[in-house]
This record gives C-alpha cells, structure tokens and sequence, in this order.
C-alpha cells in the first residue's frame, strides 16, 4: 500500500511538468528557440570567404531554419485559433456585471496564451525571413565568387612572363607533387603491411566484373526482354536505349566505387587524396554517362534501334568522338583535382586549367569539323538538305561562337573563363541528349500504359466504367507533365557549372510546393492535388446519382419521358455545381471569395456571355415550365420534327430526313412556336374536295366515311366528319377531317386516304375536283381571289373594258 501511495504521489508531482513538456504551445516555442541559434550559428560562420561546398551546407542549414519556422508558425496559427474559439465562447465582458472568480482567471489565462501566441507567430514569421535572406546572401557569395574566378587575369601563354612564372614556380610544385605522390605510395605500402591487399584485390576483381561481364550481361538481357515481352511499337526502342543508359552509366560507376572502396577498406588511400579518389568518382560517373549516352542513341550496329535520325556514317563518325569526350572530362577531373589536392601555386593552377581548356577545345573543334563533313556529306547525295535545318545551324553557329569566345579567353589570360567554356559545352551536350531520351522515353511509357486498348485501360473500364478515350487522354496528360519536369530540370542543370543556381531552381520548386499566395487565397500542388480529387469524386457521385435517377427511380414513376428528362438534367447541373464549389472550397476558396469574383464578372458576364446566360436561362425555364418536352412534335419556321434533348443551352429536335435541328433555347422561349402535342397528342387530317351540283351528296358521304373507317389509323374518338362548306361556280365544296393518334401520322393517313378516294369516286362515276379560285383584274392589277363571295359572283372583281 505504501509503494502504491508513492507511486500515485510521483505521478502527481510529474504531471504538471510532463504537461508543460506535451504542450504544443510550448514545444513549438522551444522549436523555434533552437532555430533561432541554429540562424546565430550559421550567421556567425558565413564570413563571404567560404568554399563553394561550405557555403552549400551553410544554404542548406539556412534553408533548414526556415522550414522549421514556417512548420512552427502554421502550428502556432492553428493554435491561435483554438484560443480565439475559446475566448469566443466567453463572449464579451457585460457592462455593469461582475463575473466569477474562475470565468476573470480564464479570461486572463486565455489572454496570457494569446499574447504567447501571437509573439511566437511574430517570432516565427521574422525567423523564417532572416534565414531566407541569409540564405539569398550566401548564394549571392557564390556568385561574386564565381564571377570573380571567371574575371581573374594572368599572363597569356603566348607571352613570356606566364612560362618564367611557370619555371620559377616549378621546383616547389615538384617539391609538392613528389610529396603528394609519397604520401599515397606510403599509404599503400602500409595498407600491404597492415593487410589491406586483399580488400583492394576484391576491389579490383569487383570493378573488373562489373565492367565486362556483368555489363555485358545485363545489356543482353535488356535487349532479349523487349524484344520477347515488350510489344512491337516505339517503346522497344526507347526502352532499350533508356536501359542501355542506364546500366552503362550505373555499372562503371559502380566499379568506380567498388575499386576506390577496396582501397579505403585497405587503408590504402592516404588523407590528402580523399578529395582526389572522390572526384575520381564523379569522373567515371560523368564520362560513363557520356559513352552510355553515346551508345544508346547512336546504335551503330543497330540501325533499326536508331533513336536519332542520323546515317550510319554519321553514327560511325559521331561515337569515337564519345569515347573521347568521356576521355578528356575523366582527364581534365584528375587534373584539377589534384591540382587543388596538392596546393599548386597560382601559376601551376593556370597552367593546369590551360591544359584542360585545350583538351575541350581540340575536343569541340574535332566534333564541329566532323559534323561539317557530314551534312556536305548529305548535301552531296541528296543535293539538298534533309528536313528543316534551321535549328542545327543555329546549334552550330552558336557553338562556334562558344568555341571562339574560349579560345580569345585563353589567348587573353582569362584560362578559368576559357577552360568553364570550353568545358560548358560538353555539359551542355550531355544534357540536351539525356533529355532528348528522357523525353522519348517518358512519351512512349506513358502512351503504352495507358493506351486504350491496353491492360490497364481494359482494368479501369471493366472494373470502374471509365471510358478509355478518358484514359487515354489521362496518358497524354501525364506525359506532357512529367516531360514539362524533365525540362525544367534539365534548365537547372545547364545553369550548374555557375554555382549554386540548381539548388536555387529547386528551392523555387520547393517554395512553390509550399505554397504561392495570391491575394488572400494560398494555393499549393497539394492543395490542386486535393481539389482535384474532390470534383473527380464529387462527378463520380453525380454520374452515379444521375444514372440511378435514369434508369432505376424515374421509370418507376408516373411521368412522362419530358418530366424525367427535366429531372435529370436538373440534378445532373445542380450535382456539378456542387461538386465545382465542393472542389474550390477544397482548394481554398470560400463561398465569399466566389461571390465576390462572381460579382466582379458580373459586368463582363453580362456583356461577354449575354447569349450564353440567355440561352442557360432559358433552358431552365424550359426544363421548369416544359411547354416543350422531350416527344413532342413541334413546327419551328418551315421545320418540324420530333423533340429528342432538352438541354441547358439547345434543344435537339429531329426532323422528317433523320438530321437534327438544334435550336437555342432562347428561341423557344422568345419566339412563336407550334408545338402540336402540348394539349393533346392528337393529330388531324382535313381533306378538301369538290363534286359537280347535282352530285349526290348522300352517296359522296358515305363513300367518304366508308374510306375513314377501313383506315386503321383512323380513330373512332373523335369521330370523323365530313362537311359541306360552299356551293359555287356549280361545284359542291366538301371539308371533312378526320383523326388520328399522334401528328406524326397525319402525312401517311391522309395520304392513303387519298389514293382510295382519287380511285373509288370515279370509279362511282363522281368527278372530283378542287375548290375553284380564280384570278381577277383590279385597275389593271393582278390579284389573287376567290371569285365567289358568299355563294355570290362581286363584280367589282371584274376588269373594265
């Protein structure tokens, strides 16, 4: 019972502080006060004069505090809020009352929390600017830094003060050199001692059986596997180059790093050459990558596989100059890096990046000469060139360009300049062709995935009803975004040799998917992610409630097809409504912020869109009031036909030659129509005829209601009828109608009708004649009239004289 009641009383005594320490308010007070010495710290050793790896740690701590004070203020915001929930459910002090002892204590207790809040949050949002600031300074270091090294002048080569600088210079870089070299061949002689042989040995045998047979290998089980399972289109072969690439450039580089291994885990690499062995294994990286490229895009014994629209001579020609570039760029790495390893002095340093310059040089000026030989090659065979060339010849001229401008540098004395352009276009070289395949490669992945008629297209239609032109257009759209982020990347890349600009592009990408603030409104990648997931939902919802509307709950009812249609089209537009406003509230838009826009579109709405709005609303009246609906047979200016859509915008009428007349719905609303199945869905045959006088009539009659009743189509309700209308010029006019049960039999009725009563009233010895009409002179005017006027000749009608 006693260890109990210690117990109990340890952990009263620890809750108050466990508390504190679990308080979010508190935590992130104290995150921030970290991150507030990590920026004193990071400020303290930027002093301008860092190395350019230096000033990249630092940029990245700086950028680190920031993250950090951005998450603690987006904390501390939500916490605010809490608090001004809390303190809005107090309500205001009431004038003239005098609250509780415990309601005054919350009231200061909330305040206090408040105060904290807010000077945190102030903190916070101060921190987060400093450390953004800092990290700009340091960046902008980088430049001055690299502007200075390109503008630093020495001595041309052709003059003589740059080679007795070299000569004076040159016992103590020897000096330095055969030192540099002692102190590796002393650490391998240890390394050998100390039993470090065997681990470089398996270094060695590791690299050697990653070069050659498991390269090997693995490139001709690329080859066998797209061309048994990949299916015959141009993936095959952007497939295979993308695997080509990559294992020429993964394995060598991998052999690198197994052979410098076996020398670390020997003990074999002395101190000093760790900078060395490292850039040692960035050069076989990149000059793998150059012969990987080169291979996967030329094909020389393969020229059915050939990405690149180039012969086989200019394939044959263009790969040598590939193993030399990989060449000169693994060359000129050591070369530097042992120059700065070593400590050489300023002029060995140029002479250095002299050398180096010239490589790239002879290297670029070999490529462009070569390449001019090609195209006269094709001009001579073909007498013209191939295709639009203008590109190729900007390509061209600007590279000379590039060329010439090294070669004055170097000339001049500006050998760092001259050896960063020179080498810049061999960077430039290695980017455009790995985006080049990047950009084939994304294409052909994702119009193969997600073809319509392929596996996954088959997946998403049987198993979710999704159309496959849908999914086809979602392949397309993928494509284009993922390409459009390859390019992108590749812009940052080309802008690396001068610093630190890659990892500048990408804290712009990184700032993006934070968040870009535009006005009040924040709107991030996850945010459009969100939001546009919400309204595919929300439409998925819609079609499934429309389509249960359609063919579950409707047939089921009492109305007709119109009242159905109106129904659903009516759900169907509110759905989407609500699923667009679902999908902005998501992004972060408010109902108020819409109104708002929507109030500031409503000039340009009324003026832009008056039809469309007109239109719009008139297709709701229509689907409200529906003095049209879908089955009726409506007469519009000298058209008729059956309604078959209702829309918001046009309805869909279908005429007498199958075409479809699509009207607006203004013009429903807004014009005469005849719609002949509003009222009743009966439709009506008139027929008029006339029988000499003297005929007789009883006989006329019931022939004629003999022929309406053997006509199936003729109703018995209403019964059909025949009249006698006038008697003139010495013929008996008849009108008689007759009834059927929808207008869209009146024309084939009427005309059956007819050929009966055009056959059975001669037979009787009946002649049928038309209502006479005659033509009438009027002072010399013709004029159309009836002649007959009330059973009466008018001879007015007559022409004088």
């Amino acid at each position: 019972m006693l260890r109990k009641l210690l117990l109990l009383l340890s952990i009263a005594i620890a809750a108050p502080t466990f508390a504190q320490d679990t308080d979010p308010i508190i935590a992130s007070v104290k995150a921030l006060d970290q991150a507030s010495d990590d920026y004193q710290s990071i400020d303290a050793a930027f002093n301008g004069r860092a190395t350019s790896s230096e000033a990249q740690a630092l940029k990245d701590r700086a950028a680190a505090v920031k993250q950090t004070a951005t998450t603690q203020v987006t904390l501390l915001q939500t916490q605010l809020q809490l608090v001004d929930a809390r303190v809005a459910q107090l309500g205001p002090v009431t004038p003239g009352v005098v609250e509780t002892p415990d309601i005054t204590a919350q009231r200061k207790l909330l305040a206090q929390q408040r105060s904290t809040v807010d000077s945190a949050i102030k903190r916070g949002k101060l921190l987060g600017t400093e450390a953004d600031q800092l990290n700009t300074e340091i960046g902008q270091s980088q430049a001055d830094a690299f502007s200075e090294r390109m503008s630093e002048r020495v001595a041309s080569p052709l003059s003589g003060s740059f080679w007795s600088a070299l000569i004076r210079w040159l016992p103590r870089d020897s000096r330095r050199l055969s030192a540099f070299v002692k102190a590796e061949t002393g650490a391998i002689g240890t390394g050998i001692r100390t039993g470090g042989l065997p681990a470089a040995l398996l270094g060695i045998i590791v690299a050697l059986a990653l070069i050659f047979p498991v390269r090997l290998a693995l490139r001709a089980a690329g080859r066998r596997y797209v061309i048994e399972r990949v299916p015959g289109n141009r993936l095959r072969r952007t497939g295979l180059a993308l695997w080509l690439a990559v294992i020429g450039t993964i394995v060598p580089a991998l052999a690198a790093l197994s052979l410098v291994g076996g020398f670390r885990a020997g003990t074999m690499i002395a101190p000093a050459w760790e900078p060395v062995a490292a850039r040692f294994e960035l050069a076989c990286l990149i000059a793998a990558l150059i012969t990987a490229l080169g291979g996967a895009l030329l094909q020389r014994k393969q020229p059915s596989w050939r990405l690149v629209p180039l012969s086989d001579d200019a394939a044959n020609a263009l790969r040598p100059w590939t193993f030399a570039a990989a060449g000169v760029t693994l060359v000129s790495f050591l070369l530097i890096a042992l120059r700065d390893a070593m400590g050489a002095s300023g002029s060995a340093q140029a002479a250095v990046d002299g050398v180096a310059a010239l490589l790239y040089i002879a290297l670029v000026l070999w490529y462009l000469i070569g390449a001019a030989r090609i195209r006269a090659d094709i001009v001579r065979e073909h007498d013209e060139t191939r295709g639009d060339q203008s590109v190729i010849a900007f390509l061209s001229l600007a590279t000379w360009g590039v060329l010439a401008a090294s070669v004055v540098s170097l000339l001049t004395g500006y050998v760092a300049l001259s050896y960063f352009l020179a080498r810049f276009i061999i960077w430039i070289a290695v980017i455009a062709a790995s985006l080049y395949l990047l950009l084939l490669s994304v294409d052909d992945i994702c119009s193969t995935v997600f073809d319509r008629d392929g596996k996954v297209a088959n997946l998403f239609h049987h198993g979710f009803g999704m159309r496959r032109s849908l999914i086809d257009q979602f392949g397309v759209a993928l494509s284009a975004l993922l390409r459009l982020l390859l390019i992108l990347t590749a812009a940052g890349l080309v802008l690396f040799p001068f610093g630190s600009n890659v990892t500048t592009l990408f804290g712009q990408i990184a700032r993006f998917a934070n968040g870009v603030t535009i006005g009040q409104v924040t709107i991030s990648p996850g945010a459009i992610l969100r939001a546009a997931a919400v309204l595919a939902v929300g439409l998925f919802v819609v079609r499934g409630i429309q389509r249960w509307l359609v063919n579950r709950y409707l047939p089921a009812t009492e109305l007709d097809a119109g009242a159905q249609n109106s129904i659903a089209m009516v759900a169907r537009y509110t759905g989407l409504i609500l699923a667009v406003l679902w999908a902005l509230a998501s992004l972060g838009i408010g109902i108020e912020r819409i109104a708002l826009l929507l109030s500031a579109l409503s000039v340009g709405i009324g003026f832009g869109l008056q039809a469309i709005t007109q239109n719009f609303v008139s297709g709701l009246i229509l689907l409200a009031e529906r003095p049209v609906k879908i089955g009726d047979w409506v007469r519009i200016g000298d058209q008729e036909g059956d309604v078959k859509r209702i829309s918001v915008r046009a309805t869909e009428i279908q005429i007498a030659d199958r075409s479809t007349l699509i009207v607006p719905n203004s013009e429903l609303i807004t014009k005469s129509i005849v719609n002949k199945t509003l009222a009743d869905p009966l439709g009506r045959i008139q027929l008029q005829f006339s029988v000499p006088l003297g005929t007789d009539v009883e006989q006329v009659r019931n022939m004629v209601m003999a022929i309406y009743e053997a006509q199936p189509a003729v109703l018995d309700d209403p019964k059909p009828s025949l009249f006698i209308d006038t008697i003139a010029d010495g013929r008996i006019n008849f009108n008689g109608f007759a009834f059927v049960n929808s207008p869209r039999s009146v024309y084939g009725t009427r005309s059956d009708i007819w050929f009966r009563l055009l056959s059975e009233l001669p037979e009787a010895g009946i002649e049928l004649g038309t209502t006479p009409q005659q033509v009438e002179w009027i002072n010399g005017r013709p004029t159309g009239a009836e002649g007959i006027i009330g059973g009466e000749e008018d001879p007015t009608l007559h022409p004088k004289g």
